[in-house]
């Protein structure tokens, strides 16, 4: 969200158009049928929007399009299934890109809520534990472990306790739970790292996560293939150096854990490392010393929000951005 033309607060977006349409800088986001947008919940192809008040103020758009039930308050979508807070019930339903088909027949998964309880509900969190918009919908959390706020990545989660502790487990195999190792875990686990600092606030990206402490200082860790994290990267430098030659990136993929030793040029001509992957929070400096205040990941992409009201984006795309910063280019 960001101040528009008149200073007014708004959703803006930019990048993939599913079926087609241009890719260009920010444009103002608005639900089908008017009205302002108070929260996005994206998916790949398609989002999940939510209106300020009213009957009918959810809805989906992108490949999946539609108005959802008057009694909807909210929702979790995925490429697979969308996960809907009702007034007396959450439910999941499985939905299709392209297909007109939604909420036909019983949803996958159903689960009765008490009266009143779905006003307090902040997804994905619930009572007992979370939901996912993904088989098995719901999982339950430690009593003992009081959430602020939790993500969900693609294979991930982070849980922000109360006191700002930062809990991590689920997949690991890209270094994406900021152990320090590439093993999966099962259970919530303090990221060891960020102990000693109160975090803020915290997201989950595709397969990579993000920190932003009391300080606004911004740590990210996970997978780097396409400069997610604003370290080096194989395929970033390959695109931009085509890019500046006029033809097309070479198409070679880049796995594996730990540093890829490559051939970007450091100051003075030294050979700078390609990471792939960053198994433990780096810290990483925005221009101008920003403090950072709110961060969210995308599948190979990353925004920050900084205190002066600048949005950085870097990752799956050229270089760093500064969005709706006045007098700003490429850094």
């Amino acid at each position: 969200m960001a101040p528009g033309p008149g200073g007014e607060s708004g959703w803006f977006c930019f990048g993939f158009r599913w079926a087609g349409g241009a890719e260009g800088g920010p444009e103002p986001l608005s639900a089908e049928g008017g009205g302002p947008v108070r929260r996005v919940r994206p998916s790949w192809s398609f989002a999940a929007l939510v209106a300020a008040g009213g009957p009918g103020r959810v809805r989906l758009q992108g490949a999946v399009c539609a108005a959802l039930p008057p009694d909807c308050l909210d929702a979790l979508p995925s490429e697979t299934h969308v996960l809907l807070l009702r007034e007396a019930a959450l439910e999941a339903w499985p939905v299709a890109p392209g297909s007109d088909a939604l909420l036909d027949g019983r949803p996958a998964w159903r689960r009765e809520l008490r009266a009143a309880e779905a006003a307090a509900i902040e997804l994905p969190l619930v009572p007992g534990g979370y939901v996912a918009p993904r088989p098995p919908f719901f999982t339950a959390l430690p009593a003992a472990l009081p959430a602020r706020r939790l993500l969900l990545g693609l294979e991930h989660a982070l849980l922000l306790a109360a006191d700002g502790t930062l809990f991590s487990w689920g997949g690991g195999r890209h270094g994406q739970l900021g152990h320090g190792d590439l093993e999966s875990r099962r259970e919530p686990r303090a990221v060891e790292a960020l102990q000693g600092l109160a975090v803020a606030a915290a997201a989950a990206g595709g397969w990579h996560s993000a920190a932003v402490s009391d300080a606004g200082d911004l740590y990210l860790w996970g997978w780097n293939e396409a400069g997610q994290l604003g370290l080096p990267s194989k395929k970033a430098s390959e695109a931009a150096a085509a890019e500046e030659a006029g033809s097309a990136p070479g198409n070679r993929p880049l796995y594996g854990a730990g540093l890829d030793v490559g051939a970007a040029d450091g100051p003075g001509g030294d050979e700078a490392p390609f990471v792939s992957v960053q198994p433990f929070p780096a810290l990483l400096d925005l221009p101008e010393e920003a403090e950072v205040r709110r961060v969210s990941c995308g599948s190979r992409h990353t925004a920050a929000v900084t205190g002066a009201g600048h949005v950085y984006t870097w990752g799956w795309g050229r270089e760093i951005w500064p969005v709706g910063a006045p007098g700003c280019g490429h850094i």
